[in-house]
């Protein structure tokens, strides 16, 4: 099976596209196929979550060899709960909890597996370069992506965060990450900035050779990367399978889902399950003040000029989004002319515009609803005040979505929350949405926190106490290029 292209230019194999990451031609790849070929969905609802993975992932990489043994060395104990993703009550409503992997957020489930994935893609392609990993991240991604690939043999990765962009306790995470094969730098600027640099960066140094003389293949940990995409889709059908074993459905039920969505690759995935057969009513897509999709599925217009807002929900400011590259390509039916005219629109102007019969295709999948910073702040005080739940920023926006389109939208169906941290990665913002001082160090927060919920805080993040930083690089984002050939010279020299 071939992955191509959402620009049209490249096939690849799965082993093939998770080393590139983003194809040479900018575009992101996509399995045309998915929903065409045979996919028993009611089967996999029966397994228990590791062989329901294995199943899944086969189906959407199916060129990797022994893919049981990636998925048990990719979850087996790494996890603080059996369910990996445990579902929970909460009101009327469901929350399926992403955040109890090692670096306690939901890019723990996709980034355990990535690096095993792109070590067996190696092997199998009989490749001897070492790939390397150049990430931007919003808040979570940099820390799961460190704590996949530290110290894993041919590989080496380097993450590029906005300088104040992301909360005390992300930053932590990343600037005490051990390792050989490890750097960390702040940009200033925002996310969109970040990512702009690593993707110029990524162009320029593969097309002037600078990493192949080195023997060095750049790839990618963010959602654009085929291999980090793929197991995201594995969460929906354990949330499904967990709501029939529950008996609040019966298969063939429908089910929606609210996803705090930034880069829009968490609900993409939940787009790709409902193509292979899963009965996914509306993925009501969850922003922030940084609205820029809400406005997008609402009117068919994606325009990025617009006041770049810094929330209390930093891993959702985001004002281009990548994965909705791969949405254009599936509902224009692999229009990969269609999808090239967008990006390029996208960026020469900052927007591109979709026809009526895009947009409505669009609309029968999603609905959007956003939560400004009171919105997310009441949301959070509401659910621990009505509910005795303590949940993250990200989470209330996703809360406060639903809730919006219970009231305007829902036929009925059943609905399940995404959340995506947990509230000790932003003490400082739940502690002062339930109206307590906030005065003191991030750690001092996650003592008050736990005090007053009676819950204790993660071991992953306490543990961050005393650590001494070991990355202290900040640089703007037009060097962001230079600055990835410096590393990959000293990493040559090291050898």
């Amino acid at each position: 099976m071939f992955y191509e292209s959402t620009r049209g230019g490249f096939k690849a194999s799965g082993t093939e596209a998770v080393l590139q990451g983003i194809a040479p031609d900018g575009g992101l790849y996509v399995d045309k196929t998915i929903g065409r070929r045979a996919f028993d969905w009611k089967k996999c609802l029966s397994l228990q979550p590791m062989e329901m993975a294995e199943m899944l992932l086969s189906y959407m990489l199916p060129d990797f060899i022994g893919m049981d043994k990636l998925v048990q060395k990719a979850y087996d104990g790494k996890f603080s709960t059996p369910e990996l993703t445990p579902l929970v009550k909460v009101g009327e409503d469901y929350v399926l909890e992403l955040f109890h992997g090692p670096t306690c957020a939901f890019k723990d489930f996709a980034l355990s597996l990535l690096p095993c994935l792109t070590v067996a893609a190696r092997e199998q392609e009989g490749i001897t370069d070492r790939i390397v990993i150049l990430t931007a991240t919003s808040g979570d991604t940099g820390k799961a992506a460190l704590e996949g690939f530290h110290d894993m043999g041919g590989t080496g990765i380097i993450v590029f965060y906005p300088a104040e962009g992301v909360s005390p306790v992300q930053k932590a995470q990343m600037i005490t990450q051990a390792g050989a094969n490890v750097k960390v730098c702040a940009v200033h600027g925002n996310f969109d900035d970040c990512q702009a640099g690593v993707k110029e960066a990524f162009s320029e140094i593969n097309s002037s050779g600078f990493a192949a003389d080195r023997s060095i293949r750049l790839s990618s940990a963010n959602s654009i990367n085929i291999g980090r995409l793929a197991p995201q889709l594995v969460y929906y059908f354990i949330a499904y399978a967990d709501l029939v074993k529950e008996g609040r459905i019966v298969i063939g039920d429908t089910v929606d889902f609210s996803v705090p969505t930034g880069n829009f690759g968490d609900i993409l995935a939940g787009y790709l399950a409902k193509l292979m057969g899963l009965p996914v009513g509306k993925l009501v897509c969850a922003s922030n003040a940084n609205n820029v999709l809400t406005e997008f599925i609402k009117t068919g217009v994606y325009n990025r000029h617009r006041k770049f807002i810094k929330t209390s929900s930093p891993s959702m400011d985001i004002l281009v989004s990548s994965n909705l590259e791969r949405l254009l390509y599936y509902v224009s039916e692999g229009d990969c002319k269609f999808v090239s005219e967008c990006m390029q629109s996208l960026s020469s102007w900052g927007e591109f515009r979709v026809g009526l019969d895009i947009l409505l295709e669009i609309q029968d999948s999603f609905s959007a609803f956003y939560a400004d910073e009171e919105k997310t702040a009441q949301t959070i005080k509401r659910l621990w005040t009505d509910s005795s739940y303590l949940c993250d920023p990200h989470t209330a926006v996703a809360f406060s979505a639903a809730e919006e389109y219970k009231q305007k939208e829902s036929d009925g169906a059943p609905l399940v929350i995404l959340s995506t941290a947990s509230p000790y990665k932003f003490p400082e913002a739940v502690l002062s949405a339930l109206g307590q001082n906030t005065a003191g160090s991030e750690f001092e927060l996650m003592e008050k926190l736990s005090q007053l919920s009676g819950i204790s805080a993660p071991q992953a993040l306490c543990s961050l106490k005393g650590k001494k930083a070991i990355h202290n690089d900040v640089i703007d984002r037009n060097e962001i290029k230079d600055y990835v050939c410096t590393i990959l010279g000293q990493w040559e020299k090291e050898k």
